[in-house]
């Protein structure tokens, strides 16, 4: 009922609406408009009361909140269904634990700080309230368990161009980190899957976009490596503009997949990736190697040229560095 309230007042633009008037469109009482009114006013709307003229919306908070991003949300599946919280440990636990509760495809969890956000191989990611976004999306996808690591390319492609719609140069790191042009991360992006032999019960991917934080916002550790949308532009960016681009783009890109495949995806992968064609070296826990990162195959795994012949290499074996010239 908040979000059909909201809509109302919103339709009003700058001008007033009268709580008789709302109590009669959406057949509720005035005691029960005045405390939706109150409920938003306490959620962080700036809403002016009249005597005679009723309410005006002047102000909206800098939440994620799905009422101010599924009106405007031009998507099939991602994002129908959204939750949103202000503060949780991981984005990614919550969804997997709503996806194992029937969490419908296309769910999204979004929080506007993690206190324990996840990255690959176990690292942490940095989530500070109301500074980025923090989001998991749950998918229940038609193709095989061995299809689903590449839903990994799939999000760092809609982040890809939802940011160049935006007007940022970035690009990605194989297999998922997008960065600016000196090399620094954006974005973190990590998947998880319940599977079966020969069927996904779901997929979870989290996604951490650091938008809004400046240098003293880091930890120390990370001020050198990680950077932010905000200090690419020189000032804030809009959140929820971005994430709704980004939604967008991976539900457009998710239907893609589920009716052709992942050609596409790769294809454009492809396009923006700083990786392919740089001189890399591949670290793993029993070996490591140098050599020319050629191309990704059809499974999103990495191929390297090196001078005993081409090397495949899969995600989360290894950690990807440029080589110092």
């Amino acid at each position: 009922m908040q979000k059909k309230v909201l809509a109302l007042l919103r339709e009003a633009g700058d001008g007033y609406i009268s709580g008789e008037e709302i109590a009669g469109r959406l057949g509720v009482s005035r005691t029960a408009v005045w405390k939706h009114i109150r409920a938003l006013k306490a959620a962080g709307y700036e809403i002016e009361s009249h005597a005679r003229k009723g309410y005006s919306l002047l102000d909206a908070p800098d939440l994620l909140l799905p009422q101010e991003i599924q009106p405007t949300l031009r998507t099939q599946v991602i994002g129908k269904n959204m939750i949103h919280f202000n503060d949780i440990p991981s984005s990614n636990n919550e969804a997997k634990r709503l996806a194992l509760e029937g969490a419908p495809d296309g769910t999204v969890v979004v929080a506007e700080a993690q206190g324990a956000g996840k990255g690959r191989l176990s690292r942490g990611w940095y989530s500070p309230s109301q500074k980025g976004i923090w989001f998991s999306v749950v998918l229940r996808p038609s193709f095989l368990p061995q299809e689903a690591p590449k839903c990994t390319l799939m999000a760092a492609v809609a982040v890809m161009r939802a940011m160049k719609d935006m007007g940022f140069s970035v690009g990605i790191k194989w297999p998922n980190d997008v960065l600016d042009d000196n090399g620094k991360k954006l974005v973190g992006i990590l998947t998880e899957m319940s599977a079966e032999m020969e069927r996904v019960n779901f997929v979870v991917i989290g996604t951490g976009i650091n938008v809004n934080l400046w240098p003293e916002d880091f930890p120390e550790d990370v001020r050198d490596i990680a950077t932010s949308l905000s200090m690419l532009r020189g000032g804030r960016v809009d959140r929820l503009e971005l994430f709704a681009r980004v939604l967008e783009a991976m539900d457009e890109l998710y239907v893609s997949v589920e009716n052709d495949g992942f050609g596409t995806v790769l294809d454009e992968w492809r396009q923006y990736s700083v990786t392919l064609g740089q001189e890399v070296n591949v670290i793993g826990v029993r070996e490591s190697f140098s050599g020319t990162a050629a191309d990704i195959d059809e499974d999103g795994a990495l191929l390297i040229d090196t001078p005993t012949g081409r090397r495949r290499v899969l995600a989360g074996d290894v950690s990807i560095r440029p080589r110092k010239k």
